[in-house]
């Protein structure tokens, strides 16, 4: 007797197979494909375009966007606002469609954010060849644009058969809902494929539920992680990005409550403790307070929780200089565990820091060092007093945006940034008042990111506040996202710092011997050169054309106001502000970031700064 079936298109089939996939922890369930965003083009709105109509909002959500790249930026926001437990699809058309996912795909894979990316491709059976948009190559046929998606996929396939959805689908959704493999993952989709029918098994369209597993550590790695952390006399705990994902934030303060060990934040770890807890000292590395970094170089033990150790963590390498230092890292990802010749704790966050917790029973830090990082940290919080205290008729300094924007938020609402001269400002100065409310993607740190990851936060989480927060350079990049959160409802909030140019890159650029070259957003001048006066671009104007409501502020007084009225808002709001470039009130960096600068050079910038590369080049090291 024969298995029942049904017939349907590849696409049907596959928007059909993915409505009923749902993810599982801790007895909760809910669905691994929330929704799929869009652009149709002649590579896909006869497949997956006639397949969502005909499946419709209840089966599977549709979204419609303005920029491929945007779009995956909006998925991804939402699977990290959800802990990687439910996520997004994209599809697009063949040709520049396709390509410009690649951007969002690194970003997804590189900060282990899952997002399911749906490419139209060239037809499968090459009846029409070479179509429009097709990349013909003279020595591999098979080759196609969507080839550019392989290495910044966690798992690709091409769909080149209906039979072979089958194992395709399944192999897609369970390294989506995987947490140690998870990433982009990309289903090219022949255009003619996707428009064939099939009779499908209807046991594919059965309901799968992938429990997301919570690994217990190994015996033998625990015992050896609890002896090191017992042997310390100064252990530093730097708490990543997988604390958050794992909800690992309640477990981590047991850990510090009971043992006194202090912990350090990277970008995607802030807020793993609320800011005033007497043990959070805040970010480490390049961009870290002085308290967190002076603790990183004398640490004899650094426990690192679900972090990558980029180098912007490290500083470079150059960071952890006590010679005796040693690291024990738990992490699911046995690859991650394993960085700096690390004592490897493979497990969940949260339940390799309950294991902890329970084998370190009775065992506290010494009292002189509790007092050493507390009367730190409260060194710390008057420079962050200091850069955030302004006068009321005053132009605001960058620092004192941010001041501001601290007054006005409340615990749950969440700041997004990514790229610029704020995630340096924002990961010093800071103060995260609950786990979701620093959403910081530094790991690909790419401009543009911010307004669509607010929409993704923002569909995540329809109750809370929103902010992205971006400079010039960034909003141009990418503000077409705001046409979507005006088309949705969503009323997210748009920050706008205006300070005429690549701000970072020229403060960098400087520090390297680049003398701001290229940096600024100015006429050019009589000498050739990008130094005339400020362009006149209305950057608020232009949102405002996108359908934003748009409160100008000049002062720090307006400023305040501007804020509080965009969070009463219940539409898409931006709140532009231009700042004071010339006050300087940032935080210097307490560490170093190796940029190399030219060994052999004609502008005396450019020497000084090679000498003091040299200078400290010397103090990076291997951790064997």
């Amino acid at each position: 007797m024969s298995s029942p079936t049904r017939r349907l298109t590849v696409a049907q089939a596959l928007v059909r197979f993915l409505s009923v996939q749902y993810t599982e922890r801790d007895g909760v369930r809910q669905r691994l494909i929330a929704g799929t965003w869009g652009i149709f083009g002649h590579g896909n709105v006869a497949g997956l375009g006639q397949a969502l109509l005909e499946a419709g909002e209840d089966t599977m959500p549709f979204h419609q966007g303005r920029n491929e790249q945007a779009m995956v930026h909006a998925a991804v926001g939402y699977a990290r606002q959800l802990d990687r437990l439910s996520a997004q699809a994209v599809t697009t058309s063949i040709g520049p469609g396709a390509t410009n996912l690649v951007t969002g795909a690194a970003l997804a894979t590189i900060n282990r954010l899952p997002v399911l990316l749906l490419p139209g491709d060239s037809f499968a059976t090459r009846a029409a060849d070479p179509l429009l948009q097709q990349l013909e190559h003279p020595s591999e046929a098979d080759l196609t644009v969507n080839d550019t998606l392989r290495p910044v996929s966690r798992y690709f396939d091409r769909v080149t058969r209906p039979e072979a959805l089958v194992p395709a689908a399944l192999n897609a959704v369970r390294v989506l809902a995987d947490p140690v493999e998870t990433g982009a993952v990309t289903l090219a989709l022949p255009q003619d494929v996707q428009a064939e029918a099939y009779d499908w098994p209807e046991e594919f369209f059965a309901e799968r539920v992938w429990r997301v597993r919570r690994p217990a550590p190994d015996p033998a790695e625990l015992a050896a992680a609890v002896q090191a952390i017992r042997q310390a006399a100064r252990p530093l705990i730097v708490a990543g990005g997988g604390v958050h994902h794992s909800r690992a934030e309640e477990a981590l303060r047991a850990l510090v409550d009971a043992t006194g060990v202090p912990v350090a934040s990277t970008q995607a770890g802030k807020g793993s403790l609320r800011h005033d807890h007497p043990a959070d000292l805040g970010g480490i590395g390049h961009t870290g307070t002085a308290v967190c970094d002076d603790l990183a170089r004398a640490a004899d033990l650094v426990i690192g929780v679900g972090t990558r150790y980029t180098d912007f963590t490290t500083a470079s390498r150059t960071l952890f200089q006590n010679p005796d230092v040693r690291f024990v890292n738990l992490n699911i990802a046995a690859f991650d565990a394993h960085k700096l010749a690390a004592l490897s704790l493979v497990a969940d966050a949260r339940t390799g820091l309950e294991a902890l917790t329970k084998a370190l029973a009775g065992h506290r830090v010494d009292a002189g060092y509790e007092a050493e990082y507390r009367a730190g940290k409260e060194r710390w919080e008057r420079v962050v007093a200091a850069a955030f205290r302004a006068d009321d008729d005053a132009v605001p300094t960058q620092t004192q945006v941010l001041g501001a924007l601290d007054a006005v938020v409340g615990d749950d609402d969440v700041v997004i940034n990514a790229a610029g001269s704020l995630p340096g400002d924002l990961h010093k100065l800071w103060r995260a008042r609950s786990p979701r409310q620093y959403h910081l993607e530094y790991g690909y740190s790419c401009m543009g990111y911010e307004i669509p990851a607010a929409v993704g936060v923002q569909q995540a989480t329809p109750d809370t506040p929103v902010w992205a927060l971006v400079g010039d350079g960034t909003y141009l990049m990418m503000p077409t996202e705001i046409v979507t959160a005006v088309q949705e409802g969503l009323p997210v909030n748009l920050l706008l710092v205006q300070n005429h140019g690549y701000a970072s890159i020229g403060g960098l650029s400087e520090s390297v011997g680049g003398e701001r070259f290229g940096t600024a957003y100015r006429h050019r001048a009589a000498d050739g050169t990008f130094s005339g006066d400020p362009l006149p671009v209305d950057l608020a104007a232009n949102a405002a054309s996108l359908g934003m409501t748009v409160l100008r502020a000049r002062t720090v007084r307006e400023l305040r106001e501007a804020l509080a009225a965009a969070r009463a808002s219940d539409r898409p709001t931006c709140v532009y502000v231009e700042t004071d470039t010339a006050t300087p009130t940032a935080p210097p960096a307490e560490a170093w970031w190796d940029v190399p600068v030219a060994a052999t050079a004609s502008r005396e910038a450019a020497v000084r700064a090679r000498e003091e590369y040299e200078r400290q080049v010397g103090a990076r090291r291997h951790h064997l």
